[in-house]
């Protein structure tokens, strides 16, 4: 629908978002090494299993070649985030996570802001889990944690104007809740005509939790849907 690329909210509390960073750094690298071994597009080896998230795996329905067990299960509901299958796979998810991850870390602190992160990519796995437990396709990508961010920048900054590219290509401003209300209000409308393309549960997933979280980790004083601060 739209391609934020853009927004006027200054940051108040650190002076660099580095764990948003470091974040897409580690996505980065990771994709250029696939790039580098030939690895890319719809087959990655034996890292899209080893590490990719398969929810008939992880619910006891279906088993791994040992050859590619090379972690505990329970580690795939945070490793599946930083794989990704291309190029715009990637791009998409860490330019979501570049416009609006900066003023999340900057409302939560650093350290929180990783496990706010690494959470909403768990709770996204789970919720993929929950909606297809018997599938035996990989789970890859980053937007079950970045999903937690939009929500969270929208309990945080609804009232902050934003530029995107509609449609990908017409550069418009428009207030942060109008378009993050319709694009979250999109992802429950394909969660429940069951497009089974994208996995819009891990997106549903990152949703709540980046919702429930954010009134939970963000700083002493931070206030929601940018309330103006209290005065004595």
């Amino acid at each position: 629908m739209f391609v934020p690329i853009y927004d006027g909210a200054a940051l108040k509390s650190i002076s660099r978002p580095y764990v948003t960073i470091a974040l897409i750094l580690a996505n980065a690298i990771i994709w250029l090494f696939f790039s580098a071994t030939g690895e890319t597009g719809a087959y990655l080896s034996g890292f899209e299993l080893s590490y990719g998230f398969i929810p008939a795996v992880v619910n006891d329905l279906a088993v791994l070649p040992p050859q590619y067990i090379v972690q505990p299960g329970e580690f795939s509901y945070v490793t599946y985030a930083f794989l990704h299958l291309d190029f715009w796979h990637l791009l998409g998810n860490m330019l979501f996570l570049w416009v609006f991850g900066d003023n999340v870390e900057d409302a939560f602190g650093h350290f929180k802001f990783l496990a706010f992160y690494l959470f909403c990519a768990a709770a996204g796995a789970a919720a993929h889990s929950l909606t297809m437990p018997d599938s035996e396709a990989t789970l890859l990508g980053g937007s079950g944690a970045v999903s937690g961010v939009v929500s969270a920048y929208l309990m945080l900054h609804p009232r902050v104007w934003i530029w995107v590219l509609a449609f990908g290509r017409i550069p418009v401003m428009l207030p942060a809740y109008v378009l993050l209300i319709l694009w979250i209000g999109f992802q429950f409308a394909m969660l429940a005509l069951g497009d089974e393309e994208v996995s819009y549960g891990a997106h549903v997933g990152g949703i709540v939790t980046g919702a429930v979280l954010t009134i939970v980790l963000r700083r002493r004083g931070v206030p929601l849907f940018d309330r103006p601060a209290a005065t004595l």
